[in-house]
């Protein structure tokens, strides 16, 4: 184990980064952690952020549009130049750094550089990571270890998406849809599930499965894999992390080893549920305050993995039980019309079926209206069929156009290829943006639960149903 850097340490590489595309969920937090050890940052984006205002506080240099000139903001030139793969060859302030001979960094690298000197625990799985990760960095916090952290997502309890710790942990989602979690080796590593997306990077099911290997033989030698027992994928990676010398802890209904989380029943509640689990022979109770078995589950992954970094148990489960949940995760947005708002980042079946199994919970004897984005072209084509019936266990399903992100139209692939398959529930293909909030508004009854789900701009339209609802109110 390499020792614990001092708190202001940083790679020389990063001592004076430039981050283009700053603004977003990842780059941003690793600006965070650069910043609070001192890095001198600059950065860009297409267009402003709500993150860019601590950023500055912080000493950013950040410009908003992409030019040859943001990287000279500072006297000397940059250390380095970190993008993710969303940005394209052709960036302006790419191209320039590599005519001038600036180390190119992925925003994993960078993350990776600023792992080292540290217990280091990554996240993975197609679904819950994000939860997961901030669920450990929670009960970890609880516990008064101060981990270092960098999330797909903000807490609510403190509205960071990452910080810089000094308690020597650093715990991070680890991202596994262009490959770039290959730039970790973490000592403690989570795999909540595994099952096939981002296709259109990976290709195949066999390769996006391959690349989950890779990931667990980067664990360190002597390190722990935590995987979920009731997931088929992620139980063959057991094989693969004890060929490679590292321990396997498992948790799920299907976990009976001697060192496993056993699930034995979830019982939901008005505000989350609580997990009955045997560990080490005992029962325990982990309650957890967000709805969803789901949850539950993330829940007791993390509680495995805060014991590998050596947190006490009983501060974890009472961690675990004050996580009050990520942006985005089933947020409540707010109610009006006697009409409660959340929004939900689910964006793939899987994650769209359990979090409508959790909504209905919350719902009680209201009916359920879902307002889904789907996106990318290659995923809705890919899953229209599962998407369907993932929302048809919905009373009402709005399902607007594909939100493209990085790809370009696919002729004949809209929302409208998932709407004509949804069966079970009132379908709705709105494709223009700015009708949706007055048909939802039409759709909604008093006691209904609305959910705008989406990883898209989908979110934007809760505060304005909100009021369009209040409106009609009065």
């Amino acid at each position: 184990m390499t020792e614990t850097l001092t708190s202001r340490e940083l790679p020389e590489v990063l001592r004076r980064p430039h981050l283009i595309g700053i603004g977003g969920a990842g780059m941003s937090g690793i600006a965070r952690i650069l910043l609070a050890r001192g890095a001198r940052v600059s950065g860009s984006d297409a267009k402003d952020s709500r993150a860019f205002l601590t950023l500055r506080a912080q000493g950013a240099r950040i410009a908003v549009g992409q030019r040859a000139e943001n990287l000279d903001v500072f006297d000397d030139a940059p250390s380095a130049v970190v993008v993710s793969t969303a940005i394209k060859e052709t960036n302006p302030e790419l191209v320039v750094a590599r005519e001038r001979g600036v180390p190119v960094l992925h925003r994993a690298e960078a993350l990776a550089a600023l792992m080292e000197g540290h217990r280091v625990a990554c996240i993975a799985g197609t679904h819950g990571k994000t939860s997961t990760t901030s669920m450990l960095t929670v009960a970890l916090q609880h516990c008064r270890l101060d981990p270092s952290f960098a999330i797909g997502g903000d807490l609510n309890e403190s509205g960071a998406n990452a910080h810089h710790g000094e308690g020597g942990i650093f715990v991070a989602e680890a991202d596994e849809s262009d490959g770039s979690f290959l730039s970790y080796s973490p000592s403690v590593a989570v795999v909540t599930n595994v099952e096939p997306d981002h296709l259109d990077h990976h290709g195949t099911a066999d390769a996006y499965h391959a690349v989950f290997s890779e990931f667990v033989r980067r664990i360190e030698p002597g390190g722990v894999l935590v995987l979920c027992a009731d997931d088929p994928a992620t139980t063959e990676l057991a094989g693969v992390a004890e060929a490679a010398g590292v321990r396997v802890r498992r948790y799920g209904r299907s976990a009976i080893g001697a060192s496993d989380a056993t699930v034995l029943e979830y019982l939901p509640g008005e505000d989350g549920g609580t997990v009955r689990v045997v560990l080490g022979g005992e029962e325990l109770l982990v309650r957890v305050a967000v709805p969803g078995e789901h949850m539950a589950f993330n829940a007791v992954g993390a509680l495995l993995a805060g014991l590998e970094l050596g947190a006490d148990r009983a501060a974890l489960i009472e961690g675990l039980a004050a996580f009050g949940g990520v942006r985005r995760r089933f947020e409540f947005k707010g109610r009006a019309a006697d009409v409660r708002v959340y929004d939900d980042y689910a964006h793939h079946p899987t994650e769209v079926a359990a979090q409508l199994r959790a909504v209905r919970q919350t719902a009680g004897g209201g009916r359920v209206v879902v307002v889904f984005q789907p996106h990318l072209y290659s995923r809705t084509k890919a899953f229209a069929g599962e998407f369907a019936d993932a929302l048809g266990l919905a009373d009402e399903v709005v399902v607007l156009d594909v939100y493209g992100a990085r790809e370009d139209p696919e002729p004949g692939v809209t929302g409208e290829l998932v709407a004509s398959r949804i069966s079970g529930a009132g379908a709705h293909y709105e494709p223009a943006f700015d009708r949706v909030v007055h048909l939802v508004a039409d759709l909604a009854k008093p006691g209904d639960l609305v959910v705008t789900m989406g990883a898209g701009d989908v979110t934007q339209l809760g505060p304005e149903l909100l009021a369009e609802l209040d409106r009609r109110d009065r």
